[in-house]
């Protein structure tokens, strides 16, 4: 915040130094030495130095942008470019425009609060233990419950099976993002849900409006719960097959290949440089701004040196997410080879079962059921391919813009 430049310097277009700021309704947050400031109203936030999270309290206060670069250089000796300030509350948009009424940036209360501290009350996390506990015993009891590949292939129809696992993940997909939204409800945050994109994937999106504003530690479990949800679901699911394998042996294999599903996605959360849940975790712990960016230049930098090259001035990343990079750079590699690790255990030996019954159907080798079986599996294909397509384009063509 410090700078060479006094109060008398320029402010944007339309603004005046002698005239106090109509600020929004701000949050802050005091972290170390550093301060998060924002507004829900808006749902933009951004870390400040303490010194500067005390002159834009002092613009809130009402204090002009000038009385408060004065009252600021009597108070540490030193001149500031409130100007400057000013330009970066306008550009966060915490200054009210022109116009608008106080009552305009007031939303309706936050929905789901009791149902949200009703799921994740003190006695439902005991259960959910005590669920999960079972269910990881009758694991060990009942060896063929514990997920496998195979479990996948419950019926001799691919198409049912890419149907059913489609179908049934949905609501489960649902579940994980609505335990994120419930968690962070539960404090009163609003929530939004979204279709995006994970290389080849399409994934739901839970995002929560002002997470960044809630202490440190009240934000693990909207964090968390995702993977909560999904710990419970191959729990419930795990246990249901066990109840009905000497009955319903169908219920309990699709049971099995519906658990089996999870246990992938929840494996998922273990490729880092996709910023998962875990990773948005240890961020938090850790109190870094933007790991991945930092984590990535520093592997940059090491292929840059290995070729010879200069390599990219680390300086402009938050000193803390430069720290955690040295080490999270690798935990970054260590999520490439679990990804690889993953695709050679599972993808490739699934797709290859597939691809070569669905060959052998094709070619004659099998009923006009069959034939139909596998032509309606490779139209599915394709339109999961299509739409991922449509999605990169999309965001293509928004990153221009941006």
């Amino acid at each position: 915040m410090h700078s060479a430049t006094d109060s008398s310097a320029a402010p944007g277009p339309g603004l005046d130094l002698d005239r106090p700021l109509t600020l929004r309704r701000l949050v802050y947050l005091p972290e170390a030495d550093e301060v998060t400031i924002g507004s829900p109203e808006t749902d933009t936030y951004a870390v400040f130095p303490a010194d500067g999270a005390e002159l834009v309290r002092m613009l809130a206060e009402g204090l002009t942008p000038r009385e408060a670069a004065a009252r600021y250089q009597d108070a540490h000796g030193e001149s500031v470019d409130i100007a400057d300030l000013v330009d970066v509350l306008v550009d966060l948009e915490l200054v009210r425009p022109t116009g608008e009424s106080e009552a305009a940036g007031q939303s309706a209360p936050v929905r789901w609060q009791r149902l949200g501290r009703l799921v994740f009350s003190p006695p439902a996390l005991v259960g959910y233990a005590l669920l999960t506990a079972l269910a990881a015993a009758e694991m060990i009891r009942v060896p063929a419950l514990v997920p496998r590949v195979d479990n996948l292939f419950f019926s001799s129809s691919y198409t049912l099976v890419v149907l059913m696992l489609f179908v049934g993940q949905v609501p489960l997909l649902a579940l994980h993002e609505a335990f994120h939204a419930l968690a962070g409800r539960r404090l009163g945050l609003r929530s939004r849900l979204s279709v995006g994109r994970r290389l080849v994937y399409l994934v739901l999106e839970t995002s929560l409006d002002g997470l960044v504003g809630v202490p440190r530690r009240k934000r693990y479990l909207p964090i968390m719960a995702g993977m909560l949800a999904d710990t419970l679901v191959i729990a419930v699911l795990t246990l249901v097959a066990d109840a009905t394998r000497s009955g319903s042996a169908l219920v309990a294999e699709l049971c099995l290949a519906m658990a089996y599903a999870t246990v992938l996605r929840l494996a998922w959360q273990g490729f880092f440089y996709l910023r998962t849940d875990l990773y948005v975790l240890l961020s938090t712990v850790l109190g870094c701004v933007d790991l991945h960016a930092a984590a990535t230049d520093v592997l940059r930098n090491a292929l840059r040196r290995a070729t010879g090259r200069s390599p990219l001035d680390l300086s402009a990343h938050h000193p803390v997410d430069r720290r955690t990079a040295r080490w999270y750079a690798w935990l970054m590699l260590a999520g490439y080879a679990f990804t690889l690790t993953m695709f050679a255990g599972v993808v490739v030996p699934t797709a290859y079962r597939m691809l070569h019954d669905m060959w052998l159907r094709l070619t004659g080798q099998a009923s006009l059921a069959g034939r139909l079986d596998s032509l309606a599996l490779m139209l599915l294909s394709l339109a999961q391919t299509a739409a991922v397509l449509v999605l990169a384009a999309r965001e293509r063509r928004a990153a221009r813009t941006a």
